[in-house]
């Protein structure tokens, strides 16, 4: 979805940087003649072009660093310890009954009603602030509540009182009539999990973005035991390793694709109960495949009795105050990351789903919303200097960092995604170097080129230098995931690849047989443009739901402007287990895609070579290991012999997007090995040519024996 947000009294260490530095050199100068060597924050020493912003990197990292101590007690306690607040605050069961808990500091009074009193306020049921702070508790006996009852806070303020749902509910639930929302009191047998421990494989990462209530072919709302048993299997069976999953945090409006929240701690209870969904992650963890949650913590839904926005009469008490309240772009709050209180409740957040539903990670969605005060909303970020101009958010820079330290805390093997646009540097680069401690960063730059390509040029202006270039346009120090098209792409207002290239013909000519020339060219670019994102990736690769064949049509969520339709809001694996449709030809080249991609070890982290490039002849070649990848996009011109010199050797084919098995015209002879052949000028480098059969918008991969 989006990115951007927050902000900071401090207003930032880039400024005060500046001052800091004139100083200290006339000073240094002075102390000795002959310079002793800087010592570099790894920031800088990884990326020299950062030192003129050296102050503003370290005032950045001690600002964590100071907050880490006042948070831990100055190390007495972890950060884990500190992000228990779900254990604390919330409805839970003891020994002796049940204790209900809220941070409410502005409130007066608070009852808690539901089926248990007739939804009135009752003596029994009103809780007691507790003494010299802003929380309030409740003790009740076993017999008070039960399993399944629906209850609300009744809260009063200075001037006002009003329903609300507890910010620490676990259980939310919708009223199907009347559409109303409740916390739910949820105490079932606690889940037995079958697998214990899991660690995520990585090398490479290979994630499939998915959501659960549109990922069924029916017009409803999928579910979580739905999705365990009708797509799990596919997605074990295509050889994705990782699945992302969005919406898993409750959401008053579906078709917000679970990007406006309202109960952080509550897994949506439109896809099913809390267990069902433990037993979704259970099972994808049983089958070698990890769980990453989408998470949202760059801003909330402005819903006052469902959500955050009014808890206790100050609309304040989460959220930013004055213009910095609202995000202008997304009708929603913006989170106050200066607030140790807030910060205690997003923490508390992270550790509760890692712990109590085994996540193995996160993408944090809205990043760059965070990262800025404007929310990088009308910013270019050209240069270095626009990460360091005072106009970022050192809070929320700070609790993102401390929300990686935690999460790797509570599980070193946990996976951290930031969804960022402005390629802030450092973003996923370690703490001790300066960093902020993701595992990696989406490659957004990449599904924008392929569209701007797609969009702009013909098809015979497209540049194998250029594309070559934009795929692998990353930082050296950071691991990123590259993609093609996310959910983004999906969505009603934009297109996915396969409706650029194909357009409306999908419709008419997506049958077996007949194919127009506009389809051929849409399945032919399509397996290309994968197969050269996936292939220079040095961290993960990423797909959504349905694209990997060619799902047609875009995501639309039931609306009042649809008639409250469900048709565009599913996905319609029909059409790939149709063997008469061309579906499948993508759907089986994204799995054999894969399957090469794995065979080489350590994937990601082998270095990709260039061998060739030739813009006039739209070709390219390069090698990752003893796999060799050559590319000829041109639309018209095939070439017999092509050339380049590689590493001596016979090479036999391992993939190639032109087989019929795939939808195309099967016009190499897959089965022959190729020699290399001498020449005299390259023994020393040990290097012979390859000289290869490459038709038309074909791209053939190679494995060298």
């Amino acid at each position: 979805m989006a990115t951007e947000k927050k902000t900071t009294a401090k207003k930032t260490t880039a400024k005060k940087a500046a001052c800091k530095k004139t100083a200290c050199k006339k000073t240094a100068c002075k102390k000795t003649t002959k310079a002793a060597a800087v010592k570099h924050i790894g920031l800088v020493k990884n990326d020299p072009y950062l030192a003129d912003y050296e102050d503003a990197i370290r005032g950045r990292h001690d600002h964590v660093l100071w907050k880490m101590g006042q948070l831990t007690n100055n190390g007495k306690t972890t950060l884990s310890d500190f992000a228990n607040g779900f254990e604390y605050f919330g409805l839970h069961k003891t020994e002796k009954g049940w204790v209900f808990r809220e941070w409410a500091p502005n409130a007066t009074d608070i009852y808690l009603i539901g089926d248990f009193n007739d939804w009135k306020e009752t003596e029994k049921y009103r809780a007691k602030r507790l003494k010299n702070s802003g929380n309030w508790e409740l003790k009740l006996p076993e017999k008070a509540l039960k399993h399944g009852d629906l209850y609300k806070m009744k809260v009063h303020w200075e001037g006002g009182e009003g329903e609300r749902i507890p910010a620490w509910a676990q259980r939310v639930v919708q009223d199907e009539q009347t559409k109303i929302f409740s916390a739910q009191v949820w105490n079932p047998e606690p889940y037995k999990w079958k697998k214990k421990t899991f660690k995520a494989k990585t090398t490479p990462l290979l994630i499939y973005e998915c959501h659960i209530g549109m990922s069924q072919d029916a017009e409803k709302v999928g579910t979580y035991t739905e999705f365990k048993e009708n797509v799990l299997p596919r997605i074990i069976e295509d050889g994705y390793n990782c699945i992302q999953i969005m919406a898993i945090q409750e959401h008053p409006y579906y078709g917000s694709f679970g990007y406006h929240v309202s109960s952080f701690f509550a897994a949506s209870s439109r896809f099913g109960t809390p267990e069902e969904l433990k037993d979704l992650i259970d099972t994808a963890h049983q089958n070698g495949i990890a769980v990453i949650m989408d998470i949202v913590h760059s801003h909330a839904v402005k819903n006052e009795v469902e959500g955050l926005g009014n808890l206790a009469g100050d609309p304040n008490q989460y959220f930013y105050p004055g213009d910095r309240h609202e995000h202008p772009a997304w009708d929603s709050l913006c989170f106050d990351y200066g607030k140790n209180e807030v910060i205690h409740f997003l923490l508390s957040n992270c550790k509760y789903w890692l712990t109590e539903f085994h996540f193995d990670g996160f993408r944090f969605d809205g990043v760059t919303s965070m990262l800025y005060y404007s929310h990088g909303l009308g910013e270019a970020f050209c240069n270095y200097g626009d990460y360091f101009n005072g106009h970022e958010d050192d809070n929320a820079i700070c609790y993102l960092t401390l929300a990686n330290s935690l999460i790797h805390e509570v599980n070193k093997n946990a996976i951290t995604i930031a969804e960022e646009v402005s390629g802030m540097p450092g973003l996923a680069a370690k703490f001790e170097d300066g960093g902020y401690g993701f595992d990696y960063r989406m490659a957004m730059n990449i599904p924008d080129y392929w569209i701007k390509t797609i969009k702009e040029l013909k098809d015979e202006d497209w540049k194998p230098s250029s594309i070559f270039w934009e795929i692998k346009n990353r930082r050296a120090d950071e691991k990123t995931i590259s993609y093609c098209e996310s959910h983004d792409q999906a969505l009603v207002g934009d297109k996915t690849i396969i409706f650029r290239l194909i357009d409306a013909d999908m419709y008419w000519h997506f049958k077996k047989g007949d194919e127009n020339d506009v389809a051929h060219r849409g399945i032919a670019l399509h397996k290309m443009i994968r197969l050269a994102t996936a292939s220079t990736i040095n961290g993960g690769y990423l797909n959504f739901m349905g694209n990997e064949f060619g799902h047609p049509e875009w995501i639309d969520f039931p609306r009042e402007g649809n008639g409250w339709s469900y048709k565009y809001a599913r996905r319609q694996w029909n059409l790939v287990d149709n063997k008469e449709l061309c579906y499948h030809y993508l759907g089986d080249f994204d799995k054999a895609m894969l399957k090469t991609i794995t065979s080489e070890k350590n994937f990601n982290k082998t270095p990709v070579v260039e061998i060739w490039h030739n813009d006039g002849d739209q070709v390219l070649a390069y090698m990752r290991g003893d796999l060799l990848f050559v590319f000829n996009f041109s639309p018209t011109r095939s070439f017999t012999d092509y050339g380049f010199l590689v590493p001596t050797g016979a090479y036999s084919v391992v993939l190639d997007t032109d087989n019929k098995a795939f939808g195309g015209n099967g016009l190499n002879d897959d089965e022959l090995t190729h020699l290399t052949a001498y020449d005299p000028l390259y023994v020393n480098d040990r290097k012979e040519w390859l000289k290869l059969y490459l038709p038309a918008r074909t791209a053939l991969v190679l494995k060298k024996n």
